[in-house]
């Protein structure tokens, strides 16, 4: 999850722009929005690495006071943020963390500012800071993720297989991620080299196209 091991494409490299221009952010917070698996957690724990952020689940504002989660910090990453999220506790924390010249990094699915926020207060907030789309991945993108976690698994795949999937896979980095955990489980299970196959296998078994 380390700046080295993140794949730069055309649909993150805006999003790693902005977290590349911390602390020089015209806003409290920043959001960075996307489909599962297309790099939001990975792109917050770069930041987190530099700023020293806690991490926090957004889900926990239903049980804890805020100033209880995030103590004296001055940055803080709130992953996974829903629409369901208190808004008063979502609220005092954004001032509270800006009062103290902090920072907020929000990762969610849609754009904060579209959910339906009721508090006039924290919806002018966060349609106030920027939010940055991570786009869906396009072929160069998801082959260099597929490599790469081969390699991490230290499994040899051709060239070939990988256009083979690339062909008929769904156009997602959590696409690529399962696939490659499936076609390296199955392999081991089997004990057998990965081959077009097994890769027509594991595709029928995740819903992608054998054709």
């Amino acid at each position: 999850m380390g700046r080295d091991e993140f794949i730069v494409a055309p649909c993150n490299e805006n999003a790693l722009l902005w977290i590349d221009r911390w602390p020089d952010w015209p806003a409290t917070g920043l959001a960075l929005y996307g489909s599962p698996g297309c790099g939001k957690s990975h792109l917050a724990e770069i930041w987190r690495a530099r700023s020293g952020a806690r991490v926090i689940e957004a889900a926990a504002m239903t049980v804890h006071n805020p100033l209880e989660l995030i103590s004296d910090a001055k940055a803080l990453v709130v992953e996974n943020l829903p629409a369901e999220v208190p808004e008063q506790a979502l609220f005092h924390l954004y001032n509270l963390v800006g009062e103290r010249g902090g920072h907020i990094l929000f990762t969610a699915l849609e754009a904060p500012a579209r959910y339906d926020i009721r508090l006039p207060d924290l919806l002018s907030r966060l349609r106030a800071m920027p939010a940055v789309a991570i786009d869906d991945p396009d072929d160069a993108a998801l082959g260099a993720v597929m490599r790469k976690m081969f390699a991490d698994r230290q499994l040899p795949v051709s060239e070939d297989i990988i256009q083979f999937l690339l062909a008929r896979m769904e156009r997602s980095f959590l696409a690529a991620r399962t696939i490659a955990h499936e076609i390296d489980r199955a392999a081991l299970a089997e004990r057998r080299q990965v081959t077009i196959p097994l890769a027509k296998t594991v595709l029928a078994a995740v819903g992608g196209n054998t054709i």
